[in-house]
């Protein structure tokens, strides 16, 4: 079990109530009417506030300022125009000022710039960003959702031509111009989060050939490494030069032997990567600037602090969306969380309590995925650095079943991790990596966990199965089942990290077939087929630890457990030798089996 200290400094707070605009809702909120609301950020959270505020008063003026030329646009789509995906631009524009006009009478201001707040007048000061002249607006409400700006660190050098940072509309269309008059044959891409990896795949797409820069020792940083690793692998499948610990130093003109439409990066290490096109994906920060100028409370994360009503310590001021912290539902500590769906039911929140209905919001749990050529990686609830620096003792579990029956064709395997408490059964977090059945899988654990199941419960869920769709025992039965093993001490497990560091005192036994051992093991492992096993048992040692292993770590369970029947100290390798194999680039990726098929269906 891996548990840590509760560090200093996190905040408990099990209702989520924050010591600001402390007095009782119902005695703040002023019904609709004829009152006027100002929205700072016409994208995700501001747009969902002005539509939703709209459905509860036909009276209240609601205006939406936007610095911007676009408004309720999906800005999550960006990549994928790029690369051609998506192949008309316009198919991005979910709305327009003129839209938003109509169909919700919303005033909606383009081109314009929210410069200073006076709290006490109760007045935004706003710059028009075509005439170059400023004006107050009074608001009896005013949101903010003015969003995050990309996180672009004092590089020497980052600003230079052929240089992006991918956020909004314009930078989209810089690149596609930059790509049309240059025609990069080289792109790197520095930073492996969301963005990253879909620029990397719609780069690749467009038949560029692409490196990706990560300082961090893994792409992905907000699942675990293990989980991670097959993404790199997808990348490695795909021709991408990955190069991981590295650190860019600085951005430079090309050397006399050098190639770079855009520059040349200079890393740590002093090795030189020259390039035609750099997209800049080191991560976002909320934009504050307002919200700080005002003297409204900023976050040791650097986002705004609201309370659950998504109201800031200024009664009439009120922040949603990536500009804002919000709690972390398990560990009840601050969080920055810049995805779009937690965005707009914040706005859907805050323009509740605006309207005098009152809302609350719960948290956010991180629920997200990210397309990496073939695969999904999917993700929900806290992963294992997030529950150590929270002071949370759990346990992991991993599975690799089937998508689907193994008689029906076309089944693939999926790779599923659960993070839960060995105590109690709570389900602390999901990850999930396969093909297109893996989202599905993950939302269900993301249901999961926000209503408060135990793996005991998820075990238990009734799922539709179709041998084209499932299977009796959905996979995300088989990894609630895992895990509710380790909760009633059916089972110890170990972990693929112990694998290497296991000394003379420790047996590894591989009960495959002698047929699989012999295309691929563990270093050091004893063979003794699942089927030999009970014929065998005097080959075993009973002064040492054994620990069993197989494809996935199913046939090895069932060893496991007539092992500890028959009186021996042993142990389950979860996830098996798929597992420690994604972990070790090294070693050939073992492919599955008839054996292996069948196992995995049982």
């Amino acid at each position: 079990m891996m548990c840590e200290p509760v560090p200093d400094g996190v905040e408990e707070t099990g209702t989520h109530r924050l010591a600001i605009a402390e007095s009782p809702l119902k005695e703040q909120l002023a019904m609709p009417g004829l009152k006027k609301v100002v929205i700072v950020g016409g994208v995700a959270g501001g747009a969902s506030v002005a539509a939703r505020a709209r459905r509860l008063s036909e009276d209240a003026h609601i205006i939406i300022i936007e610095r911007g030329s676009f408004v309720s646009y999906a800005n999550c789509g960006l990549p994928f125009h790029i690369g051609g995906e998506i192949a008309e631009r316009e198919d991005l524009l979910v709305q327009t000022p003129e839209g938003l006009k109509n169909r919700f009478n919303l005033d909606v201001r383009i081109q314009s710039e929210a410069v200073s707040i006076d709290r006490d007048k109760q007045e935004l000061t706003i710059l028009d960003l075509e005439t170059d002249t400023t004006y107050t607006e009074h608001y009896d409400d005013l949101v903010l959702a003015p969003g995050a700006e990309p996180l672009l660190p004092p590089i020497p050098g980052i600003d230079r031509a052929g240089h992006f940072a991918l956020r909004m509309i314009p930078d989209m269309d810089m690149v596609i111009a930059w790509n049309n008059q240059i025609k990069p044959l080289h792109a790197t891409v520095v930073g492996a989060g969301f963005i990253g990896l879909e620029m990397v795949e719609q780069l690749t797409n467009l038949g560029i050939s692409v490196s990706l820069v990560e300082a961090r020792p893994n792409v992905m940083a907000a699942i675990d490494p293990d989980m991670a690793a097959w993404a790199q692998h997808q990348l490695e499948d795909h021709g991408v030069d990955i190069r991981l610990k590295s650190k860019v130093v600085r951005f430079e003109d090309p050397g006399p032997d050098e190639t770079a439409a855009a520059s040349v990066l200079v890393f740590d290490d002093g090795s030189r990567l020259p390039t035609d096109l750099v997209i800049l994906s080191m991560g976002i920060r909320p934009e504050v600037t307002l919200a700080r100028d005002a003297g409204l409370k900023i976050g040791s994360l650097g986002g705004i602090r609201v309370n659950h009503h998504m109201r800031t310590q200024d009664p009439h001021i009120w922040a949603v969306g990536d500009a804002v912290e919000v709690h972390n539902p398990v560990t009840r500590a601050w969080a920055s969380i810049p995805l779009a769906g937690p965005a707009n039911r914040q706005g859907r929140v805050a323009a509740d309590n605006i309207m005098g209905r009152p809302s609350s919001y719960r948290g956010t749990w991180g629920t997200s995925l990210v397309r990496v050529f073939d695969i999904t990686l999917a993700s929900t609830g806290l992963n294992e650095q997030q529950l150590t620096e929270g002071g949370i003792c759990y346990e992991a579990v991993h599975v690799h079943p089937l998508s689907h029956v193994g008689y029906y064709p076309g089944a693939e395997i999926l790779d599923m991790k659960l993070l839960f408490s060995a105590e109690d059964g709570a389900i602390y977090g999901a990850q999930v990596v396969g093909k297109e059945t893996a989202a599905r899988r993950l939302d269900v654990l993301a249901t999961a966990i926000q209503g408060g199941m135990t793996v005991d419960d998820v075990a238990q869920l009734e799922l539709c199965y179709s041998p084209a769709f499932g299977a009796p025992k959905d996979p995300v039965n088989l990894l609630a089942m895992a895990a509710r093993n380790v909760v009633k001490r059916d089972v110890e497990i170990a972990q693929w990290y112990e694998v290497d560091d296991f000394d003379d005192d420790t047996v590894l036994l591989d009960v495959r077939s002698s047929e699989e051992f012999e295309l691929g093991h563990i270093p050091g492992a004893l063979n003794i087929p699942l089927d030999e096993l009970r014929s065998r048992l005097d080959e075993l040692d009973k002064t040492k630890t054994i620990v069993a292993q197989c494809f996935s770590g199913q046939r090895s369970y069932f060893a496991t457990r007539m092992l500890q029947l028959h009186g021996f100290d042993v142990r389950n390798l979860t996830g098996g030798i798929r597992s420690w194999q994604a972990t070790h680039p090294d070693v050939e990726r073992s492919q599955p089996t008839k054996a292996n098929i069948s196992a995995l269906a049982e």
